[in-house]
């Protein structure tokens, strides 16, 4: 048996100088972060969002609220960690995840590959990370934040692979 499972998030940039961009799992040191209760990682949490999804855990705010005072500043590589214990638990495994990213900034293809590793290492199965612009279009388009989409799919963990 195989699901699909798709995770949309979005998250403004914060005015915080001192708050860090971290995207996919990696921090990059060339532009403000993005405003959310844990450390806002739109990448990750649209990836768990596909995740738990396609298993019926329901979405990132049903498993981590944004007003649970212990999310405050929540490394979301941990949270990914935790969704995939879960999903585990239920008896499936992910196969693959696919994410689009959609932003003005930062350039994300001198760090693609690093991102692909780093959110492969935390999933346990190939993830894929590609970016489009909004070409000025909306709020994304006028770099007032990211949005990233991602699809995963999973299969149960005692079946061949897909």
């Amino acid at each position: 048996m195989i699901r699909i499972g798709q995770g949309i998030d979005i998250h403004r940039f914060s005015d915080d100088p001192a708050r860090p961009l971290i995207l996919g799992g990696v921090r990059f040191d060339d532009g403000a972060g993005l405003v959310g209760h844990s450390d806002a990682d739109a990448v990750i949490h649209a990836i768990i969002d596909a995740i738990i999804g396609a298993a019926g855990l329901g979405d990132i705010g049903m498993l981590f609220p944004d007003d649970d005072p212990t999310l405050a500043g929540a490394d979301s590589s941990s949270l990914l960690g935790e969704a995939m214990r879960r999903v585990h638990e239920m008896g499936w495994k992910v196969s693959n995840v696919d994410c689009t990213v959609v932003l003005e900034r930062p350039k994300l293809a001198p760090r693609r590959a690093e991102m692909q590793e780093r959110l492969t290492e935390l999933v346990g199965a190939p993830v894929s990370v590609k970016a489009t612009r909004a070409e000025g279009l909306g709020a994304i388009g006028r770099a007032e934040g990211i949005l990233c989409v991602a699809v995963a799919l999973i299969q149960r963990a005692d079946e061949e692979e897909c």
